[in-house]
């Protein structure tokens, strides 16, 4: 899927007045935050650590910066340091961030988010795209650049959560075109703890729970007595560890 639809929703006061009362009890919540500036990101933090039944952060670092020209705060290993600390200092609860895939040492961004105080990362969001009409000679999408989603992006995601998990020690939530149970166990040996399912909830809004029921039935078939176990345990070729 290649989509301009960016982030677009309630704010934060409505999503803590009407959206979280609205969500069914017991069900843990890790909020997802975005802003365009470092202050308004901490606002946002500081807004959320109140809020009842939120258990998490997420921060999108793959959002531009107003003031350095448009560029993504997960692209320059400097300005996501500046992001991670200002967060981290606006709230207690658990934090991850989540990465750009437009970088070229992903490692490097995981190392950061670790040393600013993140407890885990989120790997990867939509990769950069573009396509073109040929009959018009224009951009499908009116934005021109969107962001490339679902099975296409697989094995770029699992390219990077292999990369970052040899980076740190924080945890991984792997996510990028995870389709099956089969893919989230990919995600699991490259190095993830745990894993999100996007796009492919546009085709199937139960495919999560399919996904969970699957990685039971996965254990169970190859004997693997915990989940966890699974983690980084992709068997690499000797000269490539």
């Amino acid at each position: 899927m290649l989509n301009a639809i960016s982030l677009e929703n309630v704010g934060v006061d409505a999503f803590v007045r009407e959206k979280l009362p609205a969500l069914p009890d017991g069900v843990p919540v890790i909020a997802s935050l975005f802003e365009t500036e470092i202050e308004r990101y901490a606002e946002v933090a500081k807004r959320l650590t109140g809020a009842p039944r939120v258990a998490g952060l997420e921060v999108n670092a793959s959002c531009p910066h107003v003031k350095s020209g448009g560029i993504e705060f997960g692209q320059r290993p400097a300005l996501l340091a500046q992001l991670v600390n200002a967060v981290r200092r606006a709230t207690e609860l658990p934090l991850l961030v989540k990465l750009s895939p437009n970088v070229t040492d992903i490692g490097e961004m995981a190392r950061v988010c670790e040393s600013e105080g993140a407890n885990g990362i989120s790997l990867i969001n939509s990769v950069q795209a573009l396509e073109v009409d040929a009959e018009t000679r224009r951009p499908v999408l009116s934005n021109v650049l969107g962001g490339l989603s679902g099975p296409a992006i697989r094995p770029i995601a699992l390219r990077m959560v292999w990369q970052a998990s040899r980076a740190v020690r924080i945890p991984i939530c792997g996510m990028g075109g995870i389709t099956s149970a089969a893919d989230a166990v990919k995600f699991l040996l490259c190095g993830a703890t745990a894993v999100q399912v996007g796009t492919q909830n546009y085709l199937e809004p139960g495919i999560a729970g399919e996904v969970a029921d699957g990685l039971v039935a996965y254990a169970e078939r190859h004997g693997v007595a915990r989940l966890a176990d699974l983690t980084g345990a992709l068997e690499v070729p000797a000269s490539r560890r």
